[in-house]
């Protein structure tokens, strides 16, 4: 039965989408079955692996949540063997408003996910960097948590917000809701301030934070205006090592 990671944070630009794309697909390469699903309306997962956002298919996350299709149906074969998408689209905005009136909606992609959850080893939700009805769904549908948080400074800003989000799911909706860890992103060795970061979080968090940081790195930072993960740009840059090393981190610990 597949593994449900929801990658979160309300706070903007934290590195979730790249994280998201580039552990999936680093999963896959390690001969998991993975499935990525972008609930974020920015779509930037799905243009990550180089589908159109716009294109009028009416076959994204979008009309399985309204129930105009089941989930099967909309997914999508990426590049990389063995990892499927279900894409994302800007009407995913509407969604929030139109699940506002239907019965137990913070269940509905918890209900679609358990069509297809044994057939994959890990399935990955990109969330949209806010806490509202679709961020709920997610953490409603997941096994646990992966909280990725910038080497700058505010970076335990909103923190707190999300983790009573997170309590709160866990009180009323998902009791089983773990976080998988909290994951370093944007760290760059020549700044103090970002050593600084590093030092405060894992002070704070403890074992809680993944052994792997995620280093500033061109490559990783260029892969997705060429629609792909960063395995697939270069295979030995930084970023591909980065994301491979949390892969088997993720892996090992859930193994155990």
């Amino acid at each position: 039965m597949g593994k449900i990671i929801a990658i979160a944070n309300q706070k903007g630009g934290v590195g979730k989408t790249t994280t998201a794309i580039n552990l999936a697909a680093s999963l896959a390469v390690m001969e998991k079955k993975v499935l990525l699903i972008d609930a974020d309306p920015q779509a930037n997962s799905t243009s990550g692996f180089n589908f159109d956002p716009d294109s009028s298919t009416k076959k994204t996350i979008y009309e399985t949540l309204v129930g105009e299709r089941e989930l099967r149906e909309i997914l999508l074969e990426t590049e990389i063997k063995g990892l499927s998408i279900a894409p994302s689209h800007i009407n995913l905005v509407g969604a929030e408003i139109e699940m506002l009136n239907v019965p137990e909606r913070e269940l509905v992609l918890k209900k679609a996910l358990v069509t297809v959850k044994n057939e994959y080893d890990y399935i990955i939700i990109d969330c949209s960097p806010s806490l509202g009805v679709i961020t709920i769904n997610a953490l409603t549908a997941a096994d646990s948590v992966l909280i990725p948080v910038q080497c700058e400074y505010f970076a335990l800003e909103g923190l707190g917000k999300l983790l009573n989000t997170i309590k709160l799911v866990q009180n009323r909706l998902n009791q089983a809701l773990q976080i998988e860890g909290f994951l370093l992103t944007m760290f760059d060795g020549r700044l103090r301030h970002a050593n600084l970061v590093v030092e405060e979080v894992r002070n704070h968090f403890g074992e809680m934070v993944f052994t792997t940081i995620i280093q500033r790195n061109v490559r990783l930072s260029e892969a997705p205006s060429f629609g792909k993960p960063v395995i697939l740009h270069d295979a030995v840059s930084t970023g591909t090592n980065n994301y491979l090393n949390l892969a088997k981190e993720i892996i090992n610990k859930n193994s155990q």
